[in-house]
């Protein structure tokens, strides 16, 4: 059976020097769970533009259901305006008001959440108090075994303390990366070395599984006891271990770089299925480094997957 994974928060056009492209960080999430074999819902709102309806088209072309998508009259469709480095990595200016600030729940995304294997969201589309609370309610519907995965995804300054911390309460696992990791550290007081900042987060609010994505320089992977017993026995992560879980760290992938934008997302698609899959955390940190690669050698965020990425057979 397909995992049934749900994606809440942004959506919008990130205007890139080459053009528009489909964006935000839940919806590229939904688009790589999808394309990697998961039933993906994502909540979301547009407004009723060009942009909107634009938005509604390229979705249903690509697969992904629609019906978690609300329409606004008065508030118009998200964008994003990108400026690119020259190691291509992404600047972006985040504009307000738009029709995701106001994402409400209906029964129809509730009856999703209440099945889902996993939930995505992220502070970005909490910034505004209404899609604060549909978020919070929708993850919380989700079932207690559900992985909860809050990509914290910080951005400007629509984030908060209070964001972040509740996020964390309700989340059971945390995607971050190297930039948004010493923002957390001075946040919560976490001192030592990284890999001791991110088990002490784990610690403190709970957490099944923690990734932190490093850009050229690849991942670090930690998940906690559960998750590591759950290997079997023939089939052993080569990870080293610590008392409180296992660790996996990938070095990256050279990659001539197009633009990065939707990469961490790509690989956020692809560790939440491998942890569902409950695939070793070597394999699964393998993987998405090369999923992840792979977005970055294309322009946009959703590019198609080649097979030999959609099937992870090796």
């Amino acid at each position: 059976m397909k995992s049934k994974v749900l994606a809440v928060g942004e959506i919008l056009w990130d205007l890139l020097p080459s053009g528009k492209q489909l964006g935000g960080a839940p919806a590229n999430f939904a688009y790589h769970a999808h394309a990697l074999g998961a039933e993906v819902r994502v909540v979301s709102r547009v407004g009723t533009d060009p942009l909107g309806r634009e938005i509604l088209e390229r979705l249903g072309a690509l697969g992904l259901p629609t019906d978690g998508i609300a329409a606004d009259t008065s508030a118009p469709t998200g964008t994003v305006s990108v400026e690119l480095a020259a190691d291509g990595q992404p600047r972006f200016t985040i504009h307000e008001n738009v029709a995701w600030d106001r994402l409400s729940v209906d029964d129809v995304s509730l009856e999703f959440a209440a099945r889902a294997d996993a939930v995505c969201f992220g502070s970005l589309a909490q910034r505004s108090a209404a899609s604060r609370q549909a978020i919070r309610a929708l993850v919380a519907a989700t079932p207690a075994a559900a992985l909860r995965l809050f990509d914290i995804n910080l951005r400007q300054h629509f984030y908060s303390r209070e964001v972040i911390e509740s996020s964390l309460a309700l989340a059971n696992a945390l995607k971050l990366n190297d930039a948004e990791l010493p923002v957390l550290a001075a946040m919560f007081g976490l001192s030592g070395s990284v890999r001791e900042q991110l088990a002490a987060l784990a610690e403190r609010f709970g957490l099944r599984a923690v990734v932190l994505t490093r850009g050229a320089h690849g991942s670090l992977l930690y998940a906690a006891a559960s998750l590591r017993d759950a290997e079997t026995n023939d089939r052993r992560s080569r990870s080293d271990r610590t008392t409180l879980g296992a660790w996996s760290e990938h070095p990256g992938l050279r990659v001539k770089v197009v633009d990065a934008v939707g990469a961490g997302d790509a690989f956020t698609a692809a560790w939440t299925l491998g942890l569902l899959a409950r695939q070793p955390l070597d394999d699964i940190n393998r993987h998405a480094n090369e999923v992840a690669a792979y977005v970055c050698s294309q322009s946009g965020a959703t590019p198609t997957l080649p097979q030999s990425l959609r099937n992870n057979t090796k």
